[in-house]
């Protein structure tokens, strides 16, 4: 509206001007461009050689056509003898009134029109400014927008984290009754912060918050409140908390608050930084709140360690709500959310899907059913088969099939010899969880892959299964040196090495699994958020330390290495029967490796199913 009004005016005043100088080239050619221009003495003779046929006479201008056609113009010096002379030559006279008021009114209109213009300008940009339609009036204007219901979202559209669900219910009851609290004295929490992993559903619970409570919710985003100019973030948080109390009761949701509310101080600017103005006018209003304006501040972040404490103290941020990725139960009920469009085949069962994902998120779910659902419409299904989400739950973990990279023989020897040492050493440690799948058909950036899923849900993980852990990962770079010889070794087990590397780095310096230095923390701050923490971390270890936690690494990752030698040795004729299996049939599942080592044939000629306890995704890097 306020565009169109704008553009109406420029289109207004451009097509006066255009009118304008239409009328006075318009003019001008008639009187110039039409008509040959004549000096009055050669009119005069044309005149008394009688080849003038007729004139027209207008105050001091003559327009007059000769015998032979032409037209032309001239002008008259006040000659007393010229209509006596036009009398004797039979030229034919009109005489036409000249119309004076029109010519002064032009020439009065031309000559202010400038200043007319400039000053209607001037008005028209005054009333915008006035009117805050000017946007280089209206910086300071907050950008939190009003979500309307019209489709709502309630906590029936959100699965997987009933215990959030439950915390947030109380903040609904007081915005559906406020006086059932106020009437025992009770203070509901002023602001509640969303904690979780990206992809839990922070963003649709608070939204089914306000679905649920039936109350006008304004979204915003905390790089919303970032822009260039000095006191334009302070502006916003005071503009959106001013249309949240005339909305009241009502809900305001910042999205990623981190971008807003990190530690003040932190950075090499100093404390006058226009973030931390921001922040500091948010810390104000949050605690400014009085007990019955019925506005409730929801925030969410994946960075809670970043956040100012002041914004976490009790009186602004007084509830703290986790949402993390769901378990079993919670993974099957995101699933039937999902798939409510979605056609399933009969052999389809989402607790065996659900079974199969343990880590996932609720935005990895939802990927996992779209990309089944693409697959089965690339192959012009009907309904959506079992089939279908295990090939995208491994083009989702695993990365998507590269079968136009061709390799040559040697290629998919080395690469069939390497994936079989994972898997022998993957059966033959202490723990490990179960080989889901084992294929020497690149997929994502990787030229074959040894796949290893837990049977359920982990949390922590002992000491022996990360030794074994180490062992099976370090089985791919033993298995080339036995079979080609170290000399021939290839860079195809770099990334083994750095995952080898990384997590004996952790089993040393986080978790205290070294008998050397035993359960101390040497690592701090190992992910950096500020340029001004990091220059003013303090070191935790002295380089003698230092010194010997390198060694403590170095130690476990070639213990690993020669375990896995010993194991490949011992069992060589197995990791030869994989290795061959492999070249021949590219992809073999769980059960399948199992059968062959224990000497029975398997077929290929259709695909072979997965025990449902084995489809499981697990936390640990895989191989």
């Amino acid at each position: 509206m306020k565009a169109g009004k704008s553009i109406l005016f420029w289109i207004a005043a451009i097509v006066v001007l255009s009118l304008i100088s239409n009328f006075f080239g318009e003019k001008k050619s008639k009187s110039s461009l039409q008509n040959d221009r004549m000096a009055y003495s050669d009119f005069m003779n044309q005149v008394e050689e009688g080849k003038v046929k007729e004139v027209y006479v207008s105050g001091t201008d003559i327009d007059g056509l000769l015998k032979s056609g032409v037209m032309f113009s001239t002008y008259t010096p006040g000659d007393p003898q010229m209509f006596e002379r036009l009398r004797q030559a039979n030229v034919r006279v009109e005489v036409v009134p000249e119309d004076k008021t029109a010519d002064t009114f032009w020439g009065i209109f031309v000559s202010w029109f400038p200043m007319i213009l400039l000053i209607g300008v001037w008005v028209f940009f005054m009333r915008q400014a006035t009117a805050g339609n000017s946007k280089a009036m209206s910086f300071g204007k907050s950008k939190a927008r009003l979500i309307e219901n019209a489709k709502k979202v309630t906590f029936a559209d959100v699965a997987g984290c009933d215990e959030s669900k439950q915390e947030l219910e109380e903040v609904i009851d007081f915005l559906k009754d406020p006086q059932k609290f106020q009437r025992l004295g009770g203070k509901i929490p002023k602001g509640v912060l969303l904690v979780g992993p990206p992809g839990t559903g922070k963003t649709l619970l608070a939204k089914a918050v306000a679905g649920e409570a039936d109350v006008p919710f304004f979204s915003i985003s905390g790089s919303d409140f970032v822009e260039m100019f000095v006191g334009v973030g302070a502006s916003r948080v005071r503009d959106m908390f001013a249309q949240a109390k005339k909305n009241a009761p009502c809900l305001l949701f910042i999205d990623e608050i981190d971008a807003v509310g990190r530690h003040r101080g932190a950075g090499l600017g100093g404390g006058n930084d226009e973030r931390e103005q921001t922040l500091n006018q948010l810390l104000v209003e949050m605690d400014g709140f009085d007990e019955n304006e019925n506005v409730i501040l929801i925030a969410a972040t994946n960075r809670p360690d970043v956040l100012d404490p002041a914004l976490l103290r009790p009186g602004r941020f007084d509830r703290q709500v986790v949402v993390t990725n769901p378990d079993l139960k919670g993974r099957e009920e995101i699933l039937k959310v999902h798939v409510k469009k979605v056609p399933l085949a009969k052999d389809v069962k989402l607790a065996v899907i659900a079974r199969g994902t343990p880590g996932f998120s609720g935005a990895d779910l939802a990927n996992l059913v779209n990309e089944a659902a693409l697959l089965a419409a690339r192959k012009n299904k009907r309904k959506v088969t079992s089939k279908d989400f295990d090939d995208a739950k491994d083009k989702v973990m695993m990365g998507n099939e590269r079968k136009s990279m061709a390799m040559d023989e040697k290629e998919k020897t080395l690469t069939a010899y390497h994936e079989a040492g994972h898997a022998i050493c993957s059966l033959n440690v202490a723990e490990t969880d179960p080989i889901h799948k084992a294929t020497i058909i690149p997929r994502g950036r990787a030229l074959g892959m040894v796949q290893q899923l837990p049977e359920k849900d982990q949390y922590s993980y002992s000491r022996a299964k990360m030794l074994s852990r180490l062992i099976i990962t370090m089985g791919g770079r033993a298995a080339e040196e036995i079979k080609f010889g170290y000399d021939k070794v290839t860079s195809g087990a770099s990334s083994d090495i750095a995952a080898a590397t990384r997590l004996a780095r952790a089993m040393v310096t986080e978790w205290g699994m070294s008998d050397k230095l035993g359960p101390v923390l040497y690592v701090e701050n190992s992910e950096e958020v500020f340029l001004g923490k990091s220059v003013t971390q303090n070191k935790n270890m002295s380089e003698e330390t230092a010194r010997v936690v390198d060694a403590e690494i170095k130690r476990l990752v070639v213990e690993a290495h020669e375990e896995a030698l010993k194991i490949l040795n011992a069992k060589k004729d197995d990791w030869e029967c994989l290795a061959q299996a492999l070249m021949e049939y590219e992809t073999l599942s769980g059960d399948e490796i199992k059968a062959l080592l224990r000497g029975e044939k398997i077929s290929k000629t259709q695909e072979t199913p997965v025990k449902e306890e084995m489809k499981t995704k697990s936390s640990v890097p895989e191989i």
